[in-house]
């Protein structure tokens, strides 16, 4: 079983950038897959990057080219650099984890493990 804390988020202006991590407990943290969701209000969860053990990295759309995400096994940390942000990227967001091989980790459904959220506001 492993604990994620979440942590990073916090109030800037558009064009701004943003470093968020997520601290893993446990000595297998580098078995599992980590990924990022968000959730604005009044809309659902969505996937924003996952990185695979392997250290292959997944984005959505939305933050390709703008969002990186990476991992330090030796630290069981794996940190989302957003640049660029912009209002629509406001919303809670949560690290999520799998030690399980997926096909699509673009599915909340597919992480066991969950951070407690933490808020990406965004003004312009």
């Amino acid at each position: 079983q492993v604990q994620l804390v979440d942590s990073g988020g916090g109030s800037v202006q558009a064009g701004d950038s943003l470093r968020l991590s997520c601290t893993a407990s446990g000595r297998t943290f580098s078995s599992y897959a980590v990924g990022w969701f968000r959730q604005a209000p009044g809309k659902e969860r969505a996937f924003v990057a996952t990185i695979t053990p392997s250290g292959r990295t997944i984005y959505a759309d939305s933050v390709k080219g703008r969002f990186a995400i990476s991992r330090d096994n030796a630290k069981n940390t794996v940190v989302l650099q957003m640049n660029s942000l912009k209002p629509e990227d406001t919303a809670g967001y949560s690290c999520a984890a799998t030690l399980y091989y997926r096909t699509n980790y673009e599915y909340s459904r597919g992480y066991d493990y969950w951070g407690q959220g933490t808020q990406v506001t965004v003004s312009s």
